[in-house]
């Protein structure tokens, strides 16, 4: 499709300021040229890396080499943001930089902020110590604390990727669904009423949610040894993969596994096991190779969607919450590189390397929430986008790719339209609306459901400690 063809969304007035370039920003790039009207002389990328410089010395874009830190956040981006007239937009896509710090700044200096995840400075997932400080749901509750202290003001999007971010699209839209199937009765809750989508998921009976994903995606040539592949961040995947395994805990679970923790603090809407998640498997469903194991890696949206979902009662106290975490199959070539990785004492391999579209043979990426526990047993809604779509859609990316630099496009377009909204997750977001900005790059966007639980599909040679009186329970989940 030519460009003139691409609907412009909105006008940046100000600078804008994309803080990392590397797999997902390269991806980013296009699509803000694509759907934005802005100054390109006011556009500045910074990254520790020149890897992908040759991208922005072809547009004739300003690049800056250097790491975001601690130390030097304010006396870099400050300047930057506040350059010339209009309204600034600080888009953040980058590892070990603190999201609540440059948030802060941003919203201080009027610019408008976005991100794919809650990042903190460099260091926090390898500190050793008390495993519950190093979880996403203490990195959610730094979001948290800043939002209490400074509601309202210029909007900064937090966690707005493919997941977390478009996967709470998909549970608010695959909620409406499955209520519509029920011949269940209701009004659309607003996007920000809490209550009112938590009484609705309840009165469809769900149990739980999967962020199920399956990355079919296959490269030309063999993995080497010593070298971490992936179809996304390796830096990205290592870190949330070593930390501790993550989950929303619902209300219906009746079994806690021996190594798990509760959170002392806050919602208390999670919990954590004593193991790396990217090292748990669990059992999970997706429609196009069926019952699979997943990863039970933690993600921010597995706590703020069981959050966001929560039904009180007039004491405080979750009365219904679904348990949520992400069920995730990444690609042959990255289940590979962690059995590398694992064997070797966790130690990451010295090369890392993020597949590009040239090097995929085919696959697609199949992400989407399967909700279960309901009288239709469980259904699957999200994105089935193969390699051959991601090509013909947007430049410098794979199916995994754009289906997070779609969903930061989503994002940022709704920053733009809603200018004054705070701090928001996206799970408070017009899911309508951001899901019609992005459906155009998200192949198939289909409903399925399945009679599939996982009490089936064991092999039976063995006595297995499970739950049979509810196929639902978590026990029955997690392999042990």
């Amino acid at each position: 499709m030519a460009k003139a063809n691409w609907p412009v969304h909105g006008e940046i007035t100000g600078p804008i300021v994309m803080i990392g370039f590397g797999s997902i920003g390269r991806g980013t790039l296009p699509l803000i040229e694509r759907h934005f009207k802005f100054d390109k002389s006011r556009l500045v990328v910074i990254d520790p890396s020149d890897a992908n410089k040759k991208l922005l010395d072809e547009r004739g874009i300003r690049f800056i080499q250097e790491a975001v830190t601690k130390e030097n956040y304010k006396t870099l981006l400050k300047p930057l943001l506040t350059a010339g007239e209009g309204q600034g937009f600080c888009v953040n896509l980058s590892v070990d930089t603190s999201s609540v710090d440059i948030m802060r700044l941003c919203r201080k200096v009027g610019s408008l902020y976005i991100d794919t995840v809650i990042e903190p400075w460099a260091g926090f997932y390898y500190a050793g110590g008390d495993n519950a400080k190093r979880t996403n749901y203490a990195l959610r509750e730094t979001l948290l604390a800043e939002k209490r202290r400074k509601p309202g003001g210029t909007t900064a999007v937090s966690c707005s990727g493919a997941n977390p971010g478009m996967v709470s699209w998909f549970v608010k839209q695959a909620v409406v669904n499955l209520a519509k199937d029920l011949g269940i009765e209701h009004t659309e809750p607003a996007r920000n009423d809490r209550d009112g989508w938590a009484r609705l998921m309840r009165e469809t009976g769900i149990k739980g949610i999967h962020i199920a994903e399956r990355d079919t995606q296959r490269a030309g040539e063999p993995k080497p040894f010593g070298v971490f592949w992936n179809t996304w961040s390796v830096d990205g995947f290592i870190s949330e993969g070593l930390q501790p395994a993550e989950l929303g805990w619902g209300t219906h679970e009746k079994w806690l596994p021996k190594n798990a923790r509760k959170q002392k603090k806050g919602n208390k809407a999670a919990i954590f096991l004593e193991q790396p998640g990217a090292d748990t498997r669990i059992r999970t469903w997706c429609p196009t190779e069926g019952p699979q194991f997943g990863l039970l890696v933690t993600h921010n949206e597995a706590i703020s969607i069981a959050d966001f979902f929560t039904v009180f009662d007039k004491k405080g106290k979750a009365a219904y919450r679904p348990t949520c975490h992400y069920a995730y199959h990444p690609s042959n070539v990255a289940t590979l590189s962690l059995d590398e990785m694992f064997g070797a004492a966790g130690q990451p391999q010295p090369i890392h390397h993020v597949l590009e579209e040239s090097e995929i043979v085919d696959g697609a990426d199949e992400l989407g929430v399967l909700l279960y526990g309901h009288d239709k047993n469980a259904y699957w809604y999200g994105s089935q986008l193969t390699i051959e779509e991601a090509r013909k859609m947007a430049p410098y990316q794979n199916a995994t790719g754009l289906q997070v630099s779609s969903a930061v496009l989503s994002g940022m377009v709704w920053a733009l339209e809603n200018p004054e909204a705070g701090i928001v997750e996206t799970d408070e977001i017009d899911f309508r609306r951001c899901l019609e900005i992005q459906k155009p790059y998200l192949g198939p966007l289909k409903g399925h459901y399945t009679d599939w639980t996982p009490l089936e599909n064991r092999p039976g040679f063995f006595k297995e400690d499970i739950d049979t009186s509810d196929p639902w329970q978590f026990r029955n989940i997690l392999v042990h």
